[in-house]
């Protein structure tokens, strides 16, 4: 427990970067004074929000107050962020956004707009009527998961440490300042911690016993991105578990179908919406790799390979890692404990993308995070945590910079993200060895 005297200096601190973020917010490129003042107060709600939760977790007030300075930390990082414009937000984001306004906000929702799912548009239609640049706004729905994010990881820690408060505590915070999170939606305006908060919700549910609610958050995940998809056969093999009943199943499509709802009340023709997803797989299936540190990136640059069967076998790879998680938990099923079960949707979070082809570089995000929850929940698992996120930031940086960090050349042929990769896979080896090892050695029973 954090004593007063250390607390409250640090309470001090978070608040006094709480209110240096006013600097960065106030100068903002896009937008008046009257916009600028309401990112900033927002900005604040967020950071309200943040520490709200944790009160609502049960933490001492020490513990709250020394808890601003990480989250102050946090948000003044994302307030000197959030006048960044990405590739992807010129391009793509900052005109779905104008098309809306254009066309009429949610009236706009029925139009071809984007290639996201219908839950992204509904929130694109939004903001289209308030008067602050989209630019801050797309960023600001990003960084409110960031917060949701940190809360799923509270309670998964929380999970496997009920008597610990500061180790829940510590995931929150580094998820709060994790360099791929803040850079993913802060930085660079994606949204991919909506679905990865609600995937870490789905997974303390799961484990919690709370099989309907663990579903429904997943087919809300899903609604938001198709990488949920990641971590799918992990609830696969909690059914033959018997840790969630058959009929639970049902909450998932009935979750991803009420998303769908408005759009369809809104004149979205029903193809439109089931299609996004089979759009977003063939876009980029010419590419075996679209700068993901992943099984692909040991391929020597301009390599002459037959893509179609590549991809197959890359597919191949990945299902059968899937078959065989689920089938060692049920053969090993009294050894299968909730530590286990986290290990396992780990391995699924490094493993899968890392042997699909066309995978990006922000698809191990849910890797990211719950490799960091992994982490806290279980020490030992540290060097997972900071492999894959070595790994992830590289490929990051990569994007952001459109230069690649270290071309490794072998025998005359290059290699631009070799060592990322190789990161990766070591961080896949650690995964699979520690879930073999606790399925061989842990007794039944044990926590």
């Amino acid at each position: 427990m954090m004593k007063r005297s250390t607390a409250l200096p640090w309470a001090g601190a978070g608040l006094g970067l709480l209110g240096l973020s006013l600097l960065p917010a106030g100068s903002l490129s896009l937008g008046g004074p009257a916009a600028h003042a309401a990112v900033y107060l927002l900005l604040l709600a967020l950071a309200g929000l943040a520490v709200w939760l944790l009160y609502r977790q049960g933490l001492g007030q020490e513990e709250l107050l020394g808890a601003l300075l990480p989250v102050g930390l946090a948000f003044f990082l994302r307030a000197m962020l959030l006048d960044y414009q990405s590739a992807d937000y010129q391009i793509f984001l900052s005109q779905w956004a104008q098309s809306f306004r254009d066309n009429g906000g949610f009236s706009a929702v029925k139009l071809p707009i984007g290639n996201y799912n219908a839950p992204y548009l509904y929130f694109l239609a939004a903001i289209s009527y308030l008067p602050i640049p989209d630019l801050y706004l797309i960023k600001l729905f990003s960084i409110l998961f960031d917060v949701v994010l940190a809360w799923g990881g509270f309670r998964l820690v929380r999970h496997f440490c009920p008597g610990d408060g500061n180790r829940p505590l510590l995931c929150f915070c580094l998820l709060l300042l994790l360099p791929t999170v803040v850079a993913n939606g802060a930085f660079w305006g994606q949204c991919d911690a909506l679905y990865g908060a609600l995937v870490l919700h789905a997974l303390s549910s799961a484990l919690e016993g709370r099989p309907y609610a663990s579903l429904a958050l997943l087919g809300v995940a899903f609604s938001f991105k198709l990488q949920t998809v990641f971590v799918l056969p992990l609830w696969g093999a909690l059914v033959l578990l018997r840790r969630v009943p058959l009929r639970s199943l049902l909450c998932f499509p009935a979750a991803y179908a009420a998303t769908c709802v408005p759009a369809l009340l809104l004149g979205k023709p029903l193809g439109d919406i089931l299609g996004v997803y089979f759009g977003q797989a063939t876009e980029y299936s010419g590419y075996l790799n679209l700068n993901a540190p992943n099984l692909y990136a040991f391929l020597p640059y301009d390599a002459q390979v037959d893509t179609a069967l590549a991809a197959r076998l890359g597919i191949a790879a990945a299902f059968a890692l899937s078959l065989a998680v689920a089938a060692a938990l049920w053969l090993l099923r009294r050894r299968a404990d909730d530590r286990v079960l986290l290990t396992a949707a780990v391995l699924l979070a490094v493993g899968v993308p890392f042997l699909l082809p066309h995978m990006h570089e922000r698809y191990f995000f849910l890797a990211d995070v719950l490799s960091l929850a992994w982490a806290c929940a279980a020490p030992a698992a540290l060097p997972a945590a900071l492999l894959v996120q070595l790994s992830s930031l590289g490929a990051y940086v990569v994007v952001l910079r459109e230069a690649y960090t270290r071309i490794i050349s072998l025998r005359g042929a290059l290699y631009p993200m070799l060592c990322e990769g190789l990161l990766m896979l070591a961080a896949l080896v650690f995964t699979a060895a520690a879930f073999a090892f606790q399925l061989l050695r842990r007794r039944a029973g044990q926590r």
